[in-house]
């Protein structure tokens, strides 16, 4: 077991650079909300967590800010990002055009082999609904947009989508928090793949269009509940 193990590791830091696995580890403690909007880290403090020197937590900082997850600021030190209402409103507008783009192209170009990979996405997801998992549903849902991405092939493409859906990570959580939100989610998930699947590029592109809308709309909605118990818990 621990040579399996140790075999693993070896493979893993063979196939990719110190930095990028620091990257990565940072990554996936901010999209889990370990590590959240506003945070500063610590240079010295993750590299002894990690064990690691400090030149690959300073290279992941690099590359997390290009990312759109961190910000730099000079003479105060590295912070998770934290993204304003009125920003996220124009990520969402962004975001809308590209799903378009992106639903038109997939019901022209997608694969059948393609098309399952996203139908077995979907019933993992459908699970995540069943159980209540927001963590789960979150993380299975960042993979089913990302996988939409890659299989137009388009590198510039999928660049651009990451960082903007980085920079959105932190209100998306609490917006898939909302009672409900989770079915109506997963809904037009199921809506967009059919759509792409039957090679109906106008109600794909409308389809995955709306569902960055309706994005923004749970957003909206959850941070006027956010406030609502704010002002609850101010009075009590």
């Amino acid at each position: 077991m621990t040579t399996s193990r140790t075999m693993n590791t070896i493979a893993l830091v063979q196939k990719n650079s110190l930095p990028s696995l620091v990257q990565k580890e940072l990554e996936r403690m901010i999209l889990a909300g370990d590590l959240v909007a506003g945070d500063k880290l610590n240079e010295v403090s993750l590299a002894d967590m990690l064990g690691v020197s400090r030149g690959p937590v300073r290279e992941a900082f690099r590359a997390l800010e290009e990312a759109g997850l961190v910000l730099q600021e000079k003479n105060c030190g590295v912070f998770v990002r934290q993204i304003s209402v009125e920003e996220a409103d124009e990520i969402y507008e962004v975001r809308a055009v590209l799903d378009e783009l992106i639903g038109r192209k997939l019901a022209a170009t997608i694969k059948p082999a393609q098309v399952q990979e996203l139908r077995t996405l979907l019933d993992r997801m459908d699970g995540m609904v069943t159980l209540g998992d927001i963590d789960g549903y979150l993380k299975l849902n960042l993979h089913f947009h990302d996988s939409l991405v890659q299989f137009t092939a388009n590198k510039k493409l999928l660049h651009t989508y990451r960082r903007l859906v980085n920079e959105l990570n932190l209100f998306r959580r609490s917006a898939l928090a909302q009672k409900g939100s989770l079915p109506t989610s997963t809904g037009e998930h199921h809506k967009i793949v059919d759509a792409i699947a039957n090679g109906d590029a106008q109600a794909a592109g409308d389809i995955m269009r709306e569902h960055a809308v309706a994005g923004r709309k749970r957003m909206h909605q959850a941070q006027v509940q956010a406030a609502a118990g704010g002002a609850v818990a101010a009075s009590n």
